[in-house]
C-alpha cells in the first residue's frame, strides 16, 4: 500500500497541477493522448462541472465512437469521488463530454479515464491538484 501511494504522489508530482493549455496524457499502453478542457477555469472546490475530454490514437487521429467511462478518487486519503461522473454525449471529432465532475476538497485527486476504441481498450490517469 506505501509502494501504491508513493507512485501515486511521484506520478501527481510528474503530471503537475491542474490542466494547463496543452497539457495531454498518454494512455498506460500508449494506445491513447487524451487532454481534457474544464467548463470551471480555474477548477474549484465543491463545484459540479463537466469536463470536454479530447481523445486522440498514438498517430493523432481522433478516436471517434469510443466507449469512454470515468472514475476518480484521491488515493493519499483512500477515497473516491464524491459523485459519478459520465460520458452524456460525443460530441465529435475525439470530443467527449464528461459530466458530473465534483472536487469536494484540496489535495491531489486522479481522474481514471477507460478507453475501448479503435478495437483498443487502455486507460490513462489525470491528476489534477487543487
Amino acid at each position: 500500500m506505501i509502494s501504491k501511494t508513493l507512485s501515486t504522489i511521484a506520478l501527481c508530482l510528474l503530471l503537475g497541477s491542474t490542466q494547463a493549455d496543452d497539457a495531454s496524457w498518454t494512455s498506460q499502453r500508449g494506445l491513447f493522448v487524451v487532454s481534457y478542457q474544464s467548463e470551471l477555469e480555474p477548477l474549484q472546490i465543491n463545484r459540479l462541472h463537466a469536463w470536454v475530454l479530447h481523445i486522440e490514437n498514438a498517430a493523432g487521429e481522433a478516436v471517434v465512437g469510443a466507449q469512454v467511462e470515468a472514475s476518480g478518487g484521491m488515493p493519499v486519503h483512500n477515497h473516491g469521488l464524491p459523485t459519478r461522473p459520465r460520458v452524456t454525449a460525443e460530441i465529435g471529432d475525439g470530443d467527449y463530454r464528461l459530466d458530473g465532475i465534483r472536487f469536494h476538497m484540496a489535495g491531489e485527486w486522479e481522474i481514471t479515464i477507460s478507453i475501448s476504441g479503435d478495437d483498443k481498450t487502455d486507460m490513462v490517469v489525470v491528476a489534477v491538484t487543487l
